[in-house]
């Protein structure tokens, strides 16, 4: 068979590689610090990542098994992203716990981050979907979190973001022997489930009609993954995906029992890992900045995520009646959300703190801030007002109550686009950044539409189309940040979204490109208020749907791109401010759109404020809050949905 195939290719390219590095640290004769090479960092580099990749293939085939879905795995159910933040945290604050018990605090991080998703999906019966998308937004909040706690310590947890990046670089055996003697009582303790996972083939109705605890068997299983994927981080940092291509890359292989599978499963993920790693190697020989394995192997993620779509069962209702329909009011209450703006910018201007407590800036005083206050003001007034109407041009182009520039791949898209100018082109122009990120949103959001039309423009197919985008253009940001140059850093802070360093220049060109982009929107009411409806009403009144859709989805991908641009991609406002605007009655486009802009404003400048004062003399990222705000907001509305 052709996949049986691919498996003996895969195995026999890694064996090659691996051996290849073995001949290139061979010593001769004589050469002791050689000898110390090859025993204490070649060799159990190739085991561990042996053992690393066999422990996250049998984490994902337990996780996909026990949810029944085939696109579940540490890395997409939030779990690496929780052990990596517990992690972070520690070191920080309970360094000596990290010196003693570091797997136990990655396992408690990871173990809690699953006890969120599967929380929040419980309700929908861990629908696939569901599942898949809370753990996308767990994930999101916790590296916002770790970003936080990254840039509040400069250079110290920058290199614990390297190292998180995924580093199979050894010093001795003490980690690979860790990994083996965890990885086996794993395999034993998996080989007495595999009557109780057997039964859990059938509905939960059945399985208990059989004598099985359902909730009981399901919560020893994911526990017994969250152990092995914690196992992984807490030895070699974050290894993304690898659970979720071992098990798929198994069936392809031609296994089809639980027990078949669970035995693959983990020969595929040591062979994915051992190869990845083979061919970083190799690419990286005579360069010092190496990229980590783990950054490499988050580029799977995306691609798996493509391919897989069409085999996940689950679905989300349809949206497009709460897009199209609400109670209409008066147009004259938008003075509303107009006066609430402006209360938010009296307070950001006016309001602060200084070393006694709060304060009023008044005199001389806010003569002295006004230049710093200022700035951050319009800049995240109008990055707020961009990501608002973004919300609502996708939303209605998309007939998807859900569809926002974060969760459709479009700001991070836009970071792809922004991180290749600054490695290809340190001394750009914001002009030529802004053009990086523009181009990055445009493309993400033409792949996320040419792969949801194979669907049908179905909700939760887009939904996930975006995801997956998301993901692949996050991995390659992750894989120029992980290089650790000059660049990173600002990558960094852009990642976590912070309006600090904005200059009067850069906020004079954010309002300017808020009303470049969205001055021309009234003009295309009539197109807002028909594709909502669906394709059988706009070939009825004539409207060129293809056509319309495209340009708008061209115009949200510029504004989500000025947007991110300046107050980075973690932010929610893109899909709080429109369901806002509409609850607050706005149903027609030009209304709900100015609603929608307003509302969007002073929610971004309401972060900004609190990102400013909350940890004062510290500054917070904007985007930290906002994820606080958008992240159980969003899983709200999944639920509620």
């Amino acid at each position: 068979m052709p996949a049986t195939l691919l498996f003996v290719v895969l195995g026999v390219l890694a064996a090659l590689l691996f051996g290849l590095q073995i001949v290139h640290d061979w010593p001769s004769p004589g050469d002791q610090l050689g000898g110390i090479i090859l025993h204490y960092s070649t060799l159990p580099r190739g085991t561990v990542a042996l053992l690393a990749g066999a422990a996250l293939g049998l984490a994902g085939a337990l996780m996909q098994r026990v949810l029944r879905n085939p696109i579940a795995d540490p890395s997409t159910l939030g779990v690496v992203s929780g052990a990596q933040l517990a992690m972070s945290g520690a070191l920080l604050y309970a360094p000596s716990l990290m010196a003693v018990a570091r797997e136990g605090v990655a396992f408690v991080g990871g173990a809690f981050a699953l006890f969120l998703v599967v929380a929040l999906s419980w309700r929908r019966a861990l629908d696939p979907i569901t599942v898949v998308l809370s753990g996308m937004l767990i994930s999101l909040i916790a590296v916002a979190f770790s970003s936080t706690l990254i840039l509040a310590n400069g250079e110290y947890m920058m290199s614990m973001f390297i190292w998180g990046g995924g580093s199979l670089e050894q010093q001795s055996w003490a980690p690979t022997t860790s990994l083996a003697i965890r990885l086996t009582l794993a395999a034993f303790v998996a080989v007495l489930l595999i009557r109780p996972l057997e039964l859990l083939a059938l509905d939960d109705a059945n399985a208990r009609a059989l004598g099985l605890g359902v909730t009981g068997t399901r919560l020893a299983v994911l526990t017994l993954s969250v152990f092995l994927a914690a196992s992984v981080t807490a030895e070699v940092g974050v290894i993304g995906f690898i659970g979720l291509a071992a098990p798929n890359l198994a069936r392809m292989a031609g296994a089809r029992g639980l027990r078949q599978i669970l035995v693959v499963s983990p020969i595929a993920g040591a062979l994915i890992l051992l190869l990845t790693d083979g061919l970083v190697r190799l690419i990286s020989l005579g360069i010092s900045e190496t990229v980590p394995t783990g950054a490499a192997t988050a580029l799977l993620g995306g691609p798996l995520l493509l391919w897989l779509l069409p085999r996940l069962g689950g679905s989300l209702r349809s949206t497009q009646q709460s897009v199209a329909l609400a109670t209409r009011v008066a147009s004259w209450r938008l003075v509303l959300p107009g006066l609430l703006l402006l209360v938010l910018g009296v307070c950001a201007l006016f309001i602060g703190k200084n070393g006694e407590g709060w304060a009023i800036a008044t005199g001389q005083l806010f003569d002295l801030v006004a230049p710093w206050r200022a700035p951050r003001f319009i800049a995240a007034a109008s990055a707020g007002a961009m990501l608002a109407a973004t919300g609502v041009l996708m939303q209605r182009v998309t007939g998807n109550a859900m569809a926002s520039p974060e969760v459709l791949g479009i700001s991070s898209g836009a970071g792809v686009g922004f991180a290749a100018v600054l490695v290809f082109w340190p001394a750009a122009s914001r002009v030529a950044e802004l053009g990086g990120a523009a181009a990055g949103s445009v493309i993400a959001i033409l792949l996320v539409i040419a792969i949801s039309a194979r669907h049908r423009f179905a909700a939760e197919r887009f939904l996930l189309s975006g995801i997956a985008v998301g993901s692949l253009a996050g991995a390659l940001v992750t894989v120029v940040m992980a290089r650790g140059g000059p660049e990173s850093m600002r990558l960094l802070n852009w990642l976590s979204g912070s309006t600090s360093r904005v200059a009067p220049e850069d906020a004079m060109m954010a309002l300017a490109a808020a009303a470049l982009f969205i001055a021309p929107l009234p003009l295309l009411a009539r197109w807002l208020q028909v594709l909502p409806l669906g394709l059988p009403f706009a070939q009825s009144v004539g409207l060129k749907r293809s056509l319309a859709a495209s340009i708008l989805v061209l115009i949200a991908a510029l504004l989500s791109a000025a947007s991110t641009l300046f107050v980075g991609p973690l932010s929610f406002v893109g899909l709080m401010a429109p369901h806002m605007a509409r609850l607050a009655g706005f149903a027609r486009p030009i209304p709900q759109l100015a609603g929608a802009v307003l509302i969007g404003a002073s929610l971004m400048v309401l972060a900004d404020w609190m990102a400013r004062t909350l940890a004062f003399p510290y500054q917070l990222p904007i985007g930290l809050v906002a994820a606080m705000v958008g992240g159980p907001y969003l899983i709200w509305l999944l639920n509620r949905r």
